[in-house]
């Protein structure tokens, strides 16, 4: 497990550098970035994705199932001396959020989700009325597609597509290097709802119109966490269909 899988607080900034970097520039080609325009993002976890943004004067809203990590999101945007609101809750039960949104951000977050149908569908509530999505996953079949990396046993964090094994065979070689049971039902959920690009792209055209899309090799967060600079995936590999996930380290889309 890396460091910043227990040090929050470096996560935080580590997510901001990248947020500040890539994803504000990146959503800025597609829609201006005002002050006052209100943002939100699901899954915000200790909000450091959010940052960014608060610092240029839009409202932003964090909604997040953890508890811990809301109060973790709380604390550090208060020692940043930024204004944020943080919700510890299942987005689609707040009441009163319906249309309010010029931007959603949903980072990392599609390829936990089960009903993914329902929850793109979900999202649509709570854009105003010319509002954008920004999202973010990694391809299922690269490398560390299952993140396999937040197992406590180092070989087993470092070991690539082991996640792509048979369910009992990943399970076993989980249990047999140490991971709690917890950290074991996590990665076989996350095996579970798998997410490719081509799932992702046929649900997500039931309910929005994609404006862009953008395939990494190099995903712009390694720049902060192993110091590689980003790479797009090349267009011949990107256009061919399932080949093209096992490359994909973080594919970008952009939904209006």
């Amino acid at each position: 497990m890396q460091e910043r899988q227990h040090n929050r607080e470096l996560y935080f900034k580590e997510l901001a550098l990248t947020s500040r970097t890539y994803y504000l520039p990146y959503i800025a080609r597609f829609k201006r970035m005002e002050r006052g325009m209100n943002v939100l993002e699901v899954g915000c976890g200790d909000g450091g994705n959010l940052l960014p943004f608060a610092e240029t004067g839009c409202n932003v809203t964090g909604v997040d199932l953890s508890e811990n990590r809301i109060k973790d999101a709380i604390r550090f945007f208060a020692e940043q001396q930024a204004q944020g609101t943080f919700i510890a809750s299942d987005i689609f039960l707040l009441k009163g959020l319906e249309h309010s949104f010029d931007l959603i951000l949903c980072h990392d977050v599609i390829e936990h989700i089960e009903r993914k149908a329902a929850f793109l569908s979900g999202l649509r509530h709570y854009l105003k009325p010319g509002g954008i999505v920004f999202m973010s996953f990694p391809a299922w079949q690269m490398p560390f597609g299952g993140h396999q990396q937040i197992c406590r046993n180092k070989v087993i964090s470092h070991l690539p597509f082991i996640h792509l094994l048979p369910f009992p065979l990943y399970k076993g070689i989980l249990k047999a290097g140490g991971e709690t049971q917890a950290r074991i039902e996590e990665l076989l959920s996350i095996k579970q709802t798998r997410t490719s690009i081509e799932l992702f792209e046929k649900l997500a055209k039931q309910e929005f119109t994609l404006a862009d899309r953008r395939l990494y090799f190099i995903n712009p967060h390694y720049e902060v966490k192993f110091g590689l600079k980003p790479r797009r995936l090349p267009a011949p590999i990107a256009s061919i269909p399932y080949v093209r996930n096992f490359f994909t380290t973080s594919c970008f889309y952009l939904l209006k």
